[in-house]
């Protein structure tokens, strides 16, 4: 036992102590020079180490190594598949293969090993050695090992941090996108909006008798013209769904149940087709509430609408039940607008029909496409 007393560390104390006669290996004394040269080899490292010998592949291994049995019974002199049996699965090729003399190497395999009496996730890094007896023959495998557990859980915390910032980051980004794109999208619309405003009234202040006139015209066609933004401020920023737009244009005018159908399938203008065809609708509305079909209480006004193919589109406002519908000698900028306006917009064409029976609208055009509404 003296060599035992030579060797550093509190296992060498625990293997003078233990009783190796009861062991597969036999006493101390018998010992082959290997085993005893491999056992010297270990506790005097400071790396973790660990060896199994003989035919049961009894375990010897370093104070470094004690860590590594945190929560476990003892493992000395223990056979390695009766004691590591919660692992044996996930090392087993390793083992063999070192028994047949080829070294092997492994990074964080992960095993799920007991300890306190629990199974936990662990990570584990290490070789195995052929280890050859005094005869040259393979009499067991050295362990050299690195617990790998806590950096592969701070790597795998890292990366879950990682994926979560970049998604902050892409979603920021996303935002910023989305900003830039609102700010382009108001500042057209607002050019768009002035220039109309200018037109309105450049146009009604041009036609008008009075100024009172005037000043009422050009009300009425500015509030519709803001009340057309609430719509398109309350949905996306380049389209409008155009039932909204539509209600929202006769709204003033209706005063009873079933004055003004509206009908068609759900399609959606761009902010400057919304803006224009709300004029128009509103010019339609106001001349039928003063002298059309609005302007008695049997009269009625059908809106409909239908997309066709290609991005097609048509729209027709027909009065009915109205007083007896003579036609204007002279056009107003109302008139001009609901004509010639709404068919540069939608890039078709448009009229007004003043029939006997009732005035009727029609539009023939293309909606904006979706690269269009993007810009």
């Amino acid at each position: 036992m003296e060599m035992f007393r030579a060797l550093p560390g509190s296992v060498a104390r625990e293997m003078e102590r233990f009783d190796w006669g009861q062991t597969s290996i036999g006493p101390v004394e018998t010992w082959p020079a290997a085993l005893l040269t491999t056992m010297r080899l270990v506790l005097s490292s400071r790396q973790p180490m660990c060896f199994w010998w003989g035919e049961d592949l009894l375990q010897f291994h370093n104070d470094a190594y004690l860590p590594m049995l945190s929560g476990r019974a003892n493992a000395l002199a223990q056979p390695f598949r009766q004691y590591w049996s919660d692992v044996w699965d996930g090392v087993e090729p390793f083992v063999i293969k070192a028994l047949a003399g080829e070294g092997t190497w492994i990074e964080n395999l992960p095993l799920n090993m007991v300890r306190n009496g629990c199974p936990e996730e662990t990570y584990w890094t290490f070789s195995y050695s052929p280890l050859y007896g005094d005869d040259g023959r393979v009499a067991g495998l050295l362990n050299v090992v690195t617990e790998t557990t806590a950096a592969v859980r701070d790597r795998r915390a890292l990366e879950e941090a990682y994926t979560v910032a970049r998604a902050h980051l892409d979603q920021q980004q996303k935002h910023e996108e989305e900003l830039k794109l609102l700010n382009r999208e108001l500042a057209h619309r607002m050019k768009n909006t002035l220039a109309m405003v200018q037109s309105i009234i450049s146009q009604s202040l041009r036609n008008a008798t009075s100024i009172p006139e005037a000043a009422a015209t050009i009300g009425g066609r500015i509030q519709t013209l803001a009340k057309a933004q609430d719509v398109l401020t309350g949905m996306s920023v380049t389209a409008a769904e155009i039932s909204a737009i539509a209600r929202t244009a006769v709204a003033p005018h209706v005063d009873a149940e079933n004055r003004v159908l509206i009908d068609g399938p759900q399609v959606y203008l761009s902010a400057q087709q919304a803006l224009g065809l709300s004029l128009a609708i509103h010019e339609l509305a106001t001349n039928a509430t003063k002298y059309g079909a609005l302007s008695v209480p049997q009269g009625q006004v059908r809106l409909s609408w239908d997309q066709q193919p290609d991005q097609g589109f048509t729209f027709d406002w027909r009065e009915s039940g109205g007083p007896m519908v003579i036609e204007p000698s002279r056009r107003g900028f109302g008139s001009r607008l609901t004509e010639r306006v709404v068919s540069d917009l939608f890039n078709g064409t448009a009229g007004i029909r003043f029939e006997p029976e009732g005035v009727s609208f029609s539009l023939v055009g293309k909606l904006q496409d979706a690269a269009d509404l993007e810009r």
